[in-house]
């Protein structure tokens, strides 16, 4: 069972609607013991990093998550829902994140120069359609060639410690995480859900995905 959690940020119909398509069971839930029961969690995310925090905290969801984690069952996180894998996020303040994928979470530089628009300055947030380049072998980019097209909608953006995390890169002015992975934990920093035929293909990875 796919369980993709509810905890009021996030575009879930549209996450559970394409993780049906890919041929998932799918339950919604927002009961940490009905996360306790799943298989495979999936955090998406939509809106500031410390909101999103805030509302798992306060749902009692947090420890389950961690504890899922803990137990190599496979996790997805979307958007804010990777960026929360991080150590702590730079977005109104400094605030906690899950501290899974050590490093932070910051913004796009706002005086950065285009450099395929010259003299423009860089587009904030990056939204859109991008290019997502592998790092290296891993069984959710199965069937998923170098180079896709992703879509993107982010201000910030997460910069690992530890170069082996990021699992692609993707480039906004400057090149930037747009996936990470460790163990049974994954996190995308574009939308599967929006990326057409190659979202629907990660996913599909995902469900299969036993680590």
């Amino acid at each position: 069972m796919i369980m993709v959690i509810d905890y009021g940020s996030g575009n879930l119909r549209s996450v559970a609607k394409a993780l049906e398509t890919a041929g998932a069971r799918v339950v919604v839930s927002g009961q940490a013991a009905d996360l306790r029961q799943a298989d495979h969690l999936v955090l998406p995310g939509v809106g500031a990093f410390a909101d999103c925090r805030r509302n798992l905290d306060e749902a009692g969801l947090t420890q389950p998550i961690l504890d899922h984690i803990q137990a190599g069952k496979p996790f997805l996180g979307i958007c804010v829902g990777m960026q929360l894998l991080f150590t702590e996020g730079h977005e109104f303040g400094i605030h906690p994140g899950l501290d899974l994928v050590p490093g932070q979470v910051i913004r796009f530089a706002n005086d950065m120069p285009d450099p395929h628009h010259a003299p423009q300055r860089l587009k904030i947030p990056h939204m859109g359609w991008n290019r997502i380049h592998p790092t290296g072998a891993h069984p959710l980019w199965n069937g998923i060639p170098d180079g896709s097209h992703c879509y993107f909608v982010h201000s910030y953006h997460g910069v690992a410690d530890q170069a082996a995390m990021v699992a692609a890169w993707c480039e906004h002015g400057i090149p930037f995480a747009a996936a990470v992975a460790r163990d049974n934990l994954f996190g995308t920093q574009f939308h599967p859900e929006k990326s057409q035929d190659v979202g629907l293909k990660l996913l599909k990875n995902f469900v299969e995905w036993r680590p």
